[in-house]
């Protein structure tokens, strides 16, 4: 009887660790969707190959800090110059002074723009980070100066909208480099823009996730 008794309760247990481990196992596999959700979504301006980068590259070898000061709130300027004040001083000393003082910056740069917008910053992302199909459309609409690539991709009720929020961000896109004030005005429809295309415009507070590339930086 001990025997038996002892059986039951051994096979209870097996059972138990078993419903545990499938109930882990769910969760980890609910938590992995939400993050490759969450890097699909936000990528765009933290990433290697992205905006805020691309202009940091720029900034770097224009060595003019205006190029990235729209990215950030006004309250941040300081730090954003501090910090590239120092970095152009230390990169000059060698190859591994130079990829060290760059890496710094593009942190600083993104962390200060993503906590400005209420985002955690969990780092630069590497180059190949997979970029939603509408983000990628959404880019190439303001390349090529026309909606046409994010035809079949927004719903075609909403196309009023975007349309609308498309001709502003065109209106403010060529700005002074040094005009900052412009430069951020032009963010903030770029962003309102891209948040409409991708069904996100309810959520403000997401972040850039995909904010303007860098090509119309100099007029």
């Amino acid at each position: 009887m001990r025997t038996l008794r002892q059986n039951v309760v051994r096979n209870n247990s097996k059972n138990e660790l078993k419903r545990d481990l499938k109930n882990k196992l769910k969760a980890v596999i609910i938590f992995s969707v939400l993050l490759f959700s969450s890097i699909l979504t936000f990528a765009h301006c933290d990433t290697m190959e992205g905006p805020l980068i691309t202009d940091a590259k720029k900034a770097i070898s224009m060595n003019n800090v205006n190029i990235v000061l729209k990215w950030v709130p006004a309250a941040s300027e300081a730090e954003i110059k501090n910090a590239f004040s120092q970095i152009m001083k230390v990169r000059v000393l060698n190859d591994d002074a130079k990829d060290i003082a760059d890496k710094y910056f593009f942190d600083t740069l993104v962390r200060i723009h993503r906590t400005g917008e209420g985002v955690a910053f969990t780092g630069v992302k590497p180059v190949g980070v997979p970029i939603d199909e509408k983000v990628k459309a959404a880019d190439k609409s303001i390349e090529v100066g026309s909606l046409t690539p994010l035809k079949g991709l927004v719903a075609k009720d909403d196309m009023p909208e975007l349309k609308e929020r498309f001709e502003k961000v065109m209106s403010l896109k060529n700005f002074d480099v040094n005009n900052v004030d412009a430069g951020r005005k032009f963010i903030e429809a770029y962003v309102e823009f891209f948040k409409f295309a991708e069904g996100e415009a309810a959520h403000a507070s997401e972040g850039c996730g995909h904010s303007a590339p860098s090509h119309h930086q100099t007029h």
